[in-house]
């Protein structure tokens, strides 16, 4: 690989500490449709509980329920911050790989403008040889 050129996950992976890994984790696992899912069954479970399940049961009165409020409020205020640190660290990925890819795409180009030039010259000595028998371009 020349270079200029660079693996840009490791790039990345290798600037990160261990708390932006940690909110990177924290990020891929709470953007799933799983982590809804248990964030939604829990919700339903713990309003149901509290409100259909015999009196000396519930343990979060309705129609308050301010223990589930409070969780979940907590919850969010934890998980947001951690969330907006691992969307900024997967832009910062990607703006690396943008960069790679570019320079990827500028040698791939070079490598192609040479190219073009060594086809051109050979087309010219071919036709400037005696048999000269590959047509030129239409």
């Amino acid at each position: 690989m020349s270079p200029d050129l660079f693996n840009p996950n490791r790039r990345h992976f290798g600037q990160l500490s261990r708390l932006d890994r940690f909110a990177l984790w924290i990020t891929k696992r709470v953007g799933t449709l799983q982590f809804f899912l248990i964030i939604a069954i829990w919700s339903w479970g713990w309003l149901l509980w509290n409100t259909l399940a015999p009196k000396p049961w519930r343990f979060d009165p309705y129609p308050a329920f301010a223990l589930w409020l409070f969780i979940s409020n907590l919850l969010q205020i934890l998980l947001m911050p951690l969330m907006l640190v691992g969307q900024n660290l997967l832009g910062r990925h990607s703006e690396i790989r943008a960069e790679s890819d570019f320079k990827v795409n500028v040698k791939a180009l070079k490598e192609l403008e040479e190219l073009r030039r060594e086809v051109a010259e050979i087309r010219q000595a071919i036709q400037r040889s005696p048999r000269g028998d590959i047509p030129s371009k239409p």
